[in-house]
């Protein structure tokens, strides 16, 4: 590609983000980042998948599998 073919589609890619986000782009204007809301809310969410992964790990019927699973794996001949 020649120069003047890249300064065109850079100058045409230009024209489409301003013309998308608006000028205040280019100077950074762009939210970047979770607000503190956001972060409650995904601490929030973390720990209630936290709290649901606890509670089917901890359940019989895996903590009997995993058991097995040791065993086995402890049993293993070689």
């Amino acid at each position: 590609m020649n120069r003047k073919a890249v300064e065109w589609s850079l100058s045409a890619l230009r024209r489409v983000w301003e013309a998308r986000f608006g000028t205040h782009a280019r100077s950074g204007g762009l939210d970047r980042g979770m607000t503190t809301s956001e972060y409650a809310v995904g601490t929030i969410a973390a720990c209630a998948f936290a709290a649901v992964l606890y509670k089917v790990v901890t359940s019989g019927a895996v903590l009997s599998a995993l058991q097995s699973l040791i065993k086995d794996a402890l049993d293993a001949k070689f």
